[in-house]
């Protein structure tokens, strides 16, 4: 059996209510053949969210980066399961992000510039002229929050609708998907704006069914803020786990030479 446990420690910054989440999941899966697995679960070192403590069980020897990557490998040749837990403490505020202003261009810092063009699965260069003819009469926050009530009132969310190649493009012809869908959209729609916009997996408080959940973090007043576009939580209820450009980055789980079927997956997420 291998178990790791590590503990780490992230920004000090209290600005926000205290909430302490709990957090269990177990993953399950079948492989073809030998193959490397990368796997994203583990709970991140971002800002405003302080690790109390996780641990990593598994069958299968486990590779794990030194903090604060949370990135894991392991090498299958049949059977895989990884059961991890996190206690994290979550101060991160729910920004009222209405009055902030449209930031320069050239006042962007050089690491946010890639989360303003466009990805695999956000092709916002083809959204520019719906964004403009839409949400033009705004900007800033409040063209985010223009842009967020769009996609909540035009998409519907329904499980199976949609699966891992499904882009932004394809979420707002069908008008239907899941939270990664509605993430990829908003992303998608910001980026058109010239707004910096990136996507977060994360766990979070109230999400149903309970699962790894997919987030956009918009980047206004020289700081990243993050929104859920299908309302089922908030901010301060979300243990970030990782961030990238779209879902090709912040996968869970990733195969390397061959193929997985699922046989079990379960997330809870409690407050304690």
């Amino acid at each position: 059996m291998s178990s790791t446990s590590e503990h780490s420690e992230t920004s000090s910054d209290t600005s926000g209510p205290a909430r302490r989440l709990s957090v269990s999941v177990d993953l399950a899966y079948d492989v073809a053949q030998a193959a490397d697995i990368l796997l994203q679960i583990g709970v991140g070192d971002f800002d405003r969210q302080t690790m109390i403590d996780h641990a990593y069980y598994s069958d299968t020897q486990l590779t794990i980066r030194d903090a604060p990557s949370n990135l894991v490998w392991a090498h299958v040749a049949q059977n895989f399961s990884c059961h991890y837990t996190a206690l994290i403490d979550v101060t991160r505020p729910n920004t009222d992000i209405r009055a902030f202003p449209t930031m320069l261009l050239r006042n962007l810092p050089e690491e946010v510039m890639p989360y303003l063009v466009p990805s695999r699965y956000c092709p916002s260069d083809l959204f520019q002229k719906f964004a403009e003819d839409n949400f033009g009469a705004s900007s800033g926050g409040q063209r985010v929050l223009d842009i967020l009530d769009w996609v909540r009132n035009n998409l519907t969310y329904v499980i199976g609708t949609s699966d891992a190649q499904t882009t932004a493009l394809e979420t707002f012809v069908a008008r239907q998907g899941v939270c990664r869908d509605f993430a990829h959209l908003v992303i998608t729609l910001v980026r058109a704006s010239t707004i910096p916009a990136r996507m977060v997996s994360g766990y979070g408080l109230g999400v149903k069914p309970q699962d790894f959940h997919a987030l956009a973090e918009v980047y206004l007043g020289g700081a990243w803020h993050l929104i859920d576009a299908t309302g089922m939580t908030e901010p301060n209820g979300i243990a970030k786990i990782s961030v990238g450009r779209d879902a090709a980055d912040i996968a869970f789980m990733t195969i390397y030479g061959g193929a997985a079927s699922l046989v079990n997956q379960s997330v809870l997420v409690t407050e304690v």
